[in-house]
């Protein structure tokens, strides 16, 4: 954080603008440095291409320094992507081996996506002529610089440019649509679970069942759909508008809390409650599928994940409605 707190990208002056550019290169060059060590033993030529990307923003960086000193001194203030708001977290996956080369190239190319707006963003709001050219500079070789998935196509991945279209196109819906669509699901679809099931157990009254569980629902989807939708602005992140991902969220959370409420409008308490486990285990079911569709999880993997997290809140609800 910077002065304790999250900053968004408007606030930061032209040095804290600079810092934060030195720290992303350095960060970057070092996460290039680990993808190469660890596809060196499966895919050696892969692993030149990200040595070759490392040493690339290694140099980005010592331009960047320089730049620095000569406008503000030799103290650079630490400023990371995590203290400024709009940045993506990414997954540590320099850190798993074996290292998937599918994981690791969608991951690079997420990351320079990312780094070409924060530059031109940058450009922007600064007035100092040697800034503007030394970030404009950068943006351009973002813009320009041969594509990862080409890089790596010579050897391991073959696909044209259409293919590649396709494919940035597919990466933006899963970040602008899947990603917030499902959280909201599998929130909406587990965390309603238990107060619905405890209130069914306790009372046996269909119809007080159905309003706690719409009260739930409703109230879930709208904390959820503020949460994604404040989470971050999506200026770095390519994840599109706020109050759009906040409105997916907070649906599709609305949405798998309200699938096994609406059981409950059947009159007969045993009969609602069979047919609202039918439809739980169905929910569970599409969760596990999208995961395993969108999310490069194994199915059998997302399910297990999914169906005991579920029957373990599934049961928390069944227990305190019954004591």
């Amino acid at each position: 954080m910077i002065g304790g707190r999250v900053r968004t990208f408007s606030e930061l002056s032209e040095k804290e603008i600079l810092a934060l550019a030195i720290s992303l290169e350095e960060e970057h060059g070092r996460i290039y440095a680990d993808y190469a060590d660890g596809l060196q033993e499966n895919f050696p030529a892969s692993a030149k291409v990200f040595t070759e990307m490392a040493h690339e923003e290694h140099e980005h960086r010592r331009w960047l320094i320089d730049l620095y000193r000569e406008k503000f001194g030799d103290h650079i203030p630490l400023i990371r992507a995590q203290d400024v708001k709009g940045f993506v977290r990414h997954e540590p996956l320099w850190m798993v081996r074996p290292l998937g080369l599918d994981k690791v190239r969608k991951q690079a190319e997420a990351i320079e996506y990312e780094t070409r707006i924060f530059y031109e963003r940058a450009m922007e709001r600064t007035t100092d002529a040697s800034m503007r050219k030394l970030l404009g500079d950068l943006a351009a070789a973002e813009r320009e610089h041969v594509s990862l998935a080409q890089q790596l196509g010579e050897t391991h991945v073959t696909t044209d440019a259409a293919q590649e279209e396709a494919e940035t196109q597919r990466r933006m819906f899963i970040l602008q649509v899947v990603q917030p669509g499902l959280a909201g699901l599998m929130d909406g679809s587990v965390s309603t679970l238990a107060p619905l099931f405890a209130a069914a157990f306790a009372t046996h009254n269909t119809w007080e069942t159905f309003l706690v569980g719409m009260a739930a629902s409703v109230g879930a989807g709208i904390s959820m759909g503020f949460a994604e939708a404040l989470s971050d602005d999506g200026s770095m992140t390519g994840r599109g508008v706020p109050w759009i991902r906040g409105t997916i969220t907070g649906l599709m959370t609305t949405i798998g809390g309200v699938g096994h409420t609406l059981p409950y409008l059947i009159t007969d308490f045993w009969t609602a409650t069979t047919v609202a486990i039918l439809v739980v285990l169905v929910e569970l079911w599409v969760i596990a599928w999208i995961r395993a569709r969108y999310m490069d999880t194994r199915f059998l993997q997302a399910a297990f994940e999914v169906v005991v997290g579920g029957l373990i809140v599934f049961a928390a609800g069944i227990l305190i409605g019954s004591a």
